[in-house]
């Protein structure tokens, strides 16, 4: 029976679903019970855009077993890509309470959460993730951005500065840093940050604009001109292009 389902999976990893589907069918017409042939159904109905059998078999897959943590995982994926949230959420509560020391499902639940606006319950299902896991680095980001939306500056520049300690190399973690410093009025690192985000990749545009107008704020008028041409030089919006220019001109007159 291993090689049919082998076969199956082949026909699936080749993105041949229809043909996938067949395969895993004949493997059921043996095996009627196997909760993991069923969730593969179900993921190739997935892929086929076809939301009613994907639901049903992943549904069937978790009835005959409820331990089966994947199965949580791809349905409440299913749901959330059809903007259902409440059923993401329910779906992956109902595995939390069935698999309470998966922390990859209370990680995604947290997410979830946060997509949701229901911080405070986001935070609770992070801080269990950390409690296993600290070193998740992940974690610690999610948490920061919970504290962001929250106004909580400290808590969340405490979280991005422990991902720092994990992973120097994120234009995005160096801009989320900066954007709490800037809230929390800690202009000097603000700025240090925005130019990491700009030193570990030069073309993610978001950070020029912003150091830009931080160095306005403080009267470093060159600086701030340097980073506004840089910013205007990118493929941005038109009207946005015209405004930028007009400031470096502004700028230009009072320095």
């Amino acid at each position: 029976m291993s090689e049919k389902i082998d076969n199956a999976m082949e026909l699936f990893k080749a993105h041949k679903y229809k043909e996938a589907i067949d395969a895993f069918s004949l493997v059921l017409e043996n095996e009627p019970d196997n909760a993991s042939v069923y969730n593969n159904m179900a993921v190739a109905y997935s892929c086929l855009a076809d939301f009613e059998h994907a639901e049903n078999y992943f549904v069937k897959a978790l009835d005959l077993d409820p331990q089966l943590a994947q199965g949580y995982i791809n349905l409440s994926d299913l749901y959330f890509k059809a903007g259902d949230i409440a059923s993401a959420i329910g779906t992956l509560q109902k595995g939390s309470y069935e698999l309470e020391d998966n922390l990859t499902i209370a990680h995604l639940l947290a997410r979830v959460y946060i997509e949701d606006q229901r911080f405070e319950d986001a935070i609770v299902e992070l801080e269990r993730v950390l409690d296993g896991e600290p070193e998740n680095y992940d974690a610690y980001y999610d948490l920061g951005h919970v504290y962001f939306e929250l106004g909580d500056y400290e808590g969340a520049i405490s979280n991005f500065e422990t991902v720092t300690e994990y992973k120097e190399d994120s234009e995005l973690l160096f801009y989320s840093l900066a954007q709490a410093y800037e809230a929390n009025n800690e202009i000097d690192k603000a700025i240090s940050n925005y130019l990491k985000s700009i030193a570990v990749n030069s073309k993610f545009v978001m950070p020029y604009k912003k150091v830009g107008i931080l160095f306005m704020a403080r009267g470093d008028y060159e600086d701030a001109i340097e980073y506004f041409e840089d910013y205007s030089a990118f493929d941005i919006p038109e009207e946005e292009k015209i405004s930028v220019n007009k400031l470096i001109e502004r700028i230009k007159a009072k320095a």
